[in-house]
C-alpha cells in the first residue's frame, strides 16, 4: 500500500510517503520563527504557501505521481487550530481529487509509532517530550486498544517551557536546541523541582530560570535548567519503568532531539536491563513519515473515515485515539 501522511500541527508542514512500512519521503518545510515565537495565523498562512512545493518534493523523492497513491492520512491533532486545518484541507482536497480513503492520526501517535516502527520495539514505556505535551504512556488493551497515559505535565510541556525561556533571553531561534546549546559548559545552580509520582510541573522552574537572566551566567542558568527538567522527567519515567516491569524504553517528540536527554534516559535502561530506543533526529521533529507511518496502519485495518467527517481537534488526547495494530 503507497500513503502519503501529512503534518502541519505547528511550525512544520511536513508530507511523508511509505510504502508496506517502508518511508519512501520525508520532505518538510519550516516556519522561521527567529526570536519572536509563532503566530498561529502566520504560520497557517506559511503552510498554505508552501504545502504544494512540499507535497511535490516528496512524491519526486518517493519518485510517483499523485495518481499512485493508494490512501492518505493527515494530522488530527493536537496543535494549533489554524495549521492543523491547512493539513486536513490538503488532505481531503487529495483524498476527493483521488478518490482514495483518508485517515485522521493523533500527533501523539504518530511520534511514538515511527520510533517503535524504526527501532523495532515490541511494547515500549514511550516518554514523549514535545512543545506542546509531556507524557508516559504504555499500550493497553482494555476496552480498546490505546496508549494509556502513565504520567504527565501539570501545566506546560517541557517544550514550551524551554521555548519560553528561549524567548525570554532571546536566543534565535528562540527553542530547546538553541537552550542546549547555550548550555555547553555551564555549572549548575540550584532550581526548582517539582515530581509528584509520575506527574511532573514546569511553571515553577521556568520562572526562576527567567528571573535568573541578568544576575548569572546563561551558560550557567540554561545549564541548570535543562539538567532540572530532564532530571524530572527521568525519575518519573524510571518510576513507570520500574512500575511496569517495561524491558523496552523510548523517548520520542521533538525535545527527544536532545543529546543531554538521551545520555540521561539511555543510563536508565542500561541500569534496569532494558533496550533504549531513538531515532534521526528528522524523526524527532515534527514530520509527515511518523503520519504516513500510522495511516498505511490505519487504512489496512479500515480504518478511514469519510471526508465529511474528517476534522480537527486542537486537544485531541493520545489515550482516546484507538491504535492499528502493529
Amino acid at each position: 500500500m503507497l500513503v502519503m501522511g501529512i503534518e502541519s500541527s505547528a511550525h512544520t508542514f511536513g508530507v511523508g510517503i511509505v510504502r508496506n512500512g517502508r518511508i519512501l519521503a520525508n520532505e518538510k518545510s519550516m516556519y522561521r520563527i527567529g526570536t519572536t515565537g509563532m503566530i498561529p495565523a502566520k504560520v497557517a498562512q506559511f503552510h498554505s504557501e508552501n504545502a504544494s512545493e512540499v507535497m511535490g518534493r516528496a512524491l519526486s523523492a518517493a519518485k510517483i505521481g499523485f495518481e499512485d497513491l493508494d490512501g492518505i492520512g493527515y494530522t488530527m491533532g493536537p496543535g494549533m487550530g489554524h495549521c492543523l486545518q491547512v493539513g486536513a484541507l490538503s488532505a481531503k482536497t487529495v483524498a476527493r481529487m483521488l478518490r482514495i480513503p483518508i485517515a485522521p492520526v493523533n500527533h501523539a501517535v504518530g511520534h511514538i509509532e515511527i520510533v517503535r516502527h524504526l527501532s523495532g520495539m515490541k511494547d515500549p514505556l514511550a516518554l514523549y517530550v514535545s512543545g506542546g505535551n509531556s507524557q508516559i504512556l504504555k499500550r493497553s488493551d482494555g476496552h480498546f486498544p490505546h496508549y494509556r497515559v502513565l504520567g504527565e505535565t501539570f501545566d506546560i510541556g517541557v517544550g514550551n517551557m524551554l521555548d519560553t525561556f528561549a524567548r525570554k533571553m532571546k536566543l534565535d531561534p528562540a527553542w530547546g536546541s538553541s537552550v542546549e546549546k547555550k548550555a555547553m559548559g555551564g555549572r549548575y545552580m540550584k532550581m526548582p523541582y517539582t515530581v509528584k509520582g509520575m506527574d511532573f510541573s514546569f511553571t515553577g522552574l521556568l520562572t526562576h530560570s527567567m528571573k535568573q537572566i541578568g544576575h548569572a551566567k546563561d551558560s550557567d542558568i540554561c545549564f541548570s535548567l535543562q539538567e532540572t527538567a530532564f532530571s524530572m522527567l527521568c525519575e518519573a519515567t524510571e518510576r513507570a519503568l520500574l512500575l511496569t516491569n517495561s524491558k523496552e524504553l523510548e523517548v520520542c517528540g521533538g525535545v527527544a532531539q536532545n543529546s543531554r536527554l538521551r545520555e540521561m534516559l539511555a543510563s536508565i535502561a542500561k541500569e534496569h536491563g532494558a533496550r533504549f530506543g531513538s531515532v534521526e533526529k528528522q524523526y524527532d521533529a515534527d514530520n509527515g513519515a511518523m503520519i504516513a507511518v500510522v495511516a498505511e496502519r490505519m487504512l489496512k485495518k479500515g480504518m478511514d473515515e469519510s471526508i465529511g467527517n474528517c476534522g480537527i481537534s486542537q486537544r485531541y488526547r493520545a489515550d482516546s485515539a484507538r491504535l492499528a495494530g502493529a
